[in-house]
């Protein structure tokens, strides 16, 4: 079929794209600023039309020739109004799939009874819904409550709380059940009701195997996460506008998007209707395995496909996008999605070639240490001890030529391309997940270092560990990459040729 996608840019439609393509659709994306998607991997595999949905003009040439509509927009975003404008939009494209002889609108709202009191957020996605219908055009609506993965705002809001603080006073909230649902899940029903006439005009309840409570939602992914399990102390008087104030302040969400979120929890959003299993039955993902899939690869936009893909940390973003799943971290998702990532980038320039450099990086730590005050690393590796970590001590197996997977003092090597990149992963006891990256790059005649020190934390803990560390970061990181450029061009002076590897009775790097 030949399919519009509004909300191209969103964060479901962003990743409803690809996989409508691999079900063999002609795609056409409806963005208000079509060059956010110009660094898609499949950006030359689909058709994009410049639409804002509030102005009807742009909305009935887009529907030109299309069969199906998904409509994706939503305009909560902080600012007041958001419910007049999305009846707008919905109204705009209701008239304008009519007037194209548009085959079918999908949308997709929120889960929720309209006889339980609904929040202003869940009114407002019901009621687009009954203005998309209200129209020649056969609507399928489906409803689904929490979608589990990275960049919902949602499970955003769920993760940073329940990562921040280990102890939590919470309004009453906390006790509303609720069903989570896989956006893998999500996504595979938007692409199943285009292929099943009988969907044709209906309302679909959406929702995952397990109906939990928030607090018990939250117990789960502490313990998917390995975190503790949390103190959870509800406290009654807390109203919906401190809620969402405190929301606020501990988690990345702007207050003015965590208030409409904050008033939707006391709606209980579980499936009453099971419609949707008798048109087109299938198995949905749990709850604790939804969470897993998500955050096995939640970290910075920037690194999360470098750090765990197969490819490599060089992979073109193309091959690193198709490795992806649908939970990733997206290049369209808000600033606040995907997991905290630290890091601490020095860069350093040396007049000898990148081979050189390179060895000088294979070379670090064992008995030559870091180029930076040693008792620094010492008390390091102490306190490691201390608290049951392996460590300073191993040292390393060859004092200049490295492999993957070989140990370097508390490290372990996890990438090595000559000369290029050698990445380090820290096996000491550390709250969250830390690396030490070098990558090189010539520049003219020579070459340039980039060092990058970076940290994954693990709740509140991580994040305290980080900051303290931080003015001794100040002393270490930048003298290191300053002392590894010097270092190469002694190298050249020396002899030692390319690839971190001495030439045979080469002594220069041995003796030191």
């Amino acid at each position: 079929m030949r399919v519009l996608v509004t909300g191209a840019t969103g964060y479901i439609g962003g990743r409803l794209v690809p996989v409508l393509l691999e079900r063999g659709h002609e795609v056409v994306c409806a963005a208000r600023t079509p060059a956010k998607l110009d660094d898609r991997p499949w950006r030359e595999d689909v058709e994009v039309a410049r639409v804002d949905v509030l102005e009807p003009a742009t909305v009935h040439a887009a529907c030109r020739g299309v069969d199906v509509v998904y409509h994706l927009v939503h305009s909560m975003d902080g600012q007041p109004g958001f419910a007049d404008r999305d009846r707008r939009a919905a109204a705009n494209v209701r008239a304008a799939a009519a007037a194209a002889g548009v085959q079918r609108i999908v949308y997709l709202g929120g889960l929720g009874r309209g006889d339980d009191d609904l929040s202003d957020h869940l009114r407002s996605r019901q009621e687009v819904g009954r203005v998309l219908a209200d129209g020649p055009v056969p609507v399928t609506e489906l409803r689904a409550a929490i979608i589990i993965g990275s960049g919902s705002a949602s499970f955003e809001m769920l993760r940073h709380l329940v990562e921040v603080l280990p102890v939590m006073t919470t309004p009453r909230w906390v006790a509303t059940r609720c069903q989570p649902i896989a956006v893998r899940d999500v996504l595979r029903a938007l692409c199943d009701v285009i292929e099943e006439p009988r969907a044709a005009g209906k309302v679909y309840e959406l929702g995952g195997p397990d109906v939990l409570t928030y607090a018990e939602l939250m117990q789960t992914y502490a313990e998917v996460a390995g975190l503790r399990r949390r103190i959870i102390l509800p406290v009654p008087v807390l109203t919906p506008r401190l809620s969402s104030l405190w929301v606020g302040l501990v988690t990345p969400l702007p207050t003015g998007l965590a208030r409409p979120l904050v008033d939707s929890l006391v709606n209980e959003v579980v499936v009453r209707d099971d419609a949707f299993q008798r048109d087109l039955p299938r198995t949905m993902i749990p709850a604790a395995e939804a969470l897993r899939l998500a955050l096995t690869r939640i970290q910075d936009l920037d690194v999360a496909t470098t750090w765990a893909s197969a490819g490599g940390a060089t992979a073109p973003v193309a091959v690193r996008a198709a490795m992806a799943g649908p939970e990733d971290p997206q290049p369209e998702d808000p600033t606040w999605a995907g997991g905290t990532v630290f890091a601490d980038e020095r860069d350093a320039v040396s007049s000898a070639p990148p081979e050189a450099l390179f060895t000088a990086v294979c070379a670090i730590g064992g008995g030559r240490g870091y180029h930076t005050p040693r008792w620094m690393w010492e008390l390091r590796g102490v306190l490691d001890k201390l608290v049951g970590g392996i460590g300073l001590r191993r040292g390393r197996r060859h004092p200049v030529t490295l492999g993957v997977g070989e140990v370097v003092d508390f490290w372990r090597v996890e990438a090595l391309e000559r000369p290029h990149l050698l990445r380090l992963k820290a096996e000491m006891k550390v709250p969250g997940q830390a690396w030490l990256e070098f990558r090189i790059e010539p520049e003219g005649a020579g070459s340039r270092l980039r060092q990058r020190a970076r940290f994954h934390p693990r709740g509140l803990w991580g994040r305290l560990y980080w900051w303290v560390l931080v003015p001794f970061h100040g002393v270490i990181f930048p003298r290191m990459a300053r002392e590894l450029a010097r270092e190469a061009e002694v190298i050249v002076a020396s002899g030692v040729t390319v690839g971190g590897r001495p030439p045979r009775g080469s002594r220069s790097l041995r003796r030191r």
